[in-house]
């Protein structure tokens, strides 16, 4: 590494909305706020929800299911039809 070009790399604090306050590694050189952490993010504290808005799933199921199952039994019937030939 060539000296004097690279900025200084310090601990500083991170605070948190929650109140957590977290020690990182930054070039910034001062303690910053953030918003969400791992302590109080939805992902991270398992209160995250997935859910099926409408029904989405289950309406391409109906409308595309039978197609890709009609297609595999064409394909199938054409081959053991040629074999057994």
């Amino acid at each position: 590494m060539k000296p004097e070009i690279h900025p200084q790399y310090n601990n500083i604090k991170a605070t948190c909305s929650c109140g957590n306050v977290i020690e990182v590694g930054s070039t910034l050189g001062e303690d910053f706020h953030v918003d969400v952490c791992s302590n109080c993010h939805p992902f991270y504290t398992g209160k995250q929800k997935s859910m099926d808005s409408g029904g989405r799933v289950e309406r391409f199921r109906k409308r595309f299911g039978k197609r890709g199952a009609k297609a595999v039994e064409a394909t199938e019937t054409a081959e053991s039809s040629q074999a057994s030939e």
